[in-house]
């Protein structure tokens, strides 16, 4: 059942160093963005925030909108608030494109938890916050994360949780490995 009043923004802007194209590399019998839409595209409308460097075979594969970054090299934060303003639901999950195991459930879960007056809810597994994989109050990601870009060259997404009224939901790691490597793709 997708949620009326979410979006999600999968970022997909990094520049990948110690992988180079692993968002096209296969996981799963698909790319490995591919892969990350397919798992939440049920939950709400998407947008891609990337770099516009997909190939068009993966672009192809992606039944959404890409928002190019108005702040390249400036981080997840970046990319988020730049698609932000692409979207006009209430509430926006944060996913990253190179985490294959987030699936629809993990969303689900976060919607049902959310609380009135909050403003970030953050998947926490072993007192690490995953702020890829969070919902967030759309007005309140706007406000925070323009004023932390334009004051912090390197503003980062757990400055951003520090200003927001954050809430953690305890959940399984598992859901949250991502890839970085090319060994990382063998990884259960």
């Amino acid at each position: 059942m997708a949620l009326a009043d979410a979006a999600i923004v999968i970022l997909a802007g990094g520049r990948a160093t110690r992988f180079p194209g692993k968002l096209e590399a296969e996981f799963d019998g698909l790319p490995l963005l591919a892969r990350v839409y397919e798992n939440v595209r049920s939950v709400a409308p998407v947008v891609i925030a990337g770099r516009g460097d997909l190939s068009a075979a993966l672009e192809a594969r992606l039944d959404c909108p890409l928002v190019i970054d108005r702040w390249p090299d400036r981080g997840p934060l970046g990319g988020l608030v730049w698609a932000c303003d692409a979207v006009h639901a209430t509430r926006v999950f944060a996913v990253a494109g190179d985490a294959p195991h987030l699936t629809a459930g993990v969303l689900h879960t976060l919607a049902s938890a959310w609380s009135d007056g909050d403003e970030a809810l953050v998947p926490v597994h072993d007192a690490r916050r995953e702020p890829l994989a969070a919902l967030y109050d759309r007005a309140a990601l706007l406000r925070e994360g323009s004023e932390l870009l334009a004051t912090q060259r390197s503003a980062s997404m757990h400055a951003l949780l520090d200003r927001l009224r954050t809430r953690t939901i305890e959940m399984n790691a598992m859901h949250f490995t991502n890839v970085n490597t090319a060994d990382d793709l063998l990884r259960p």
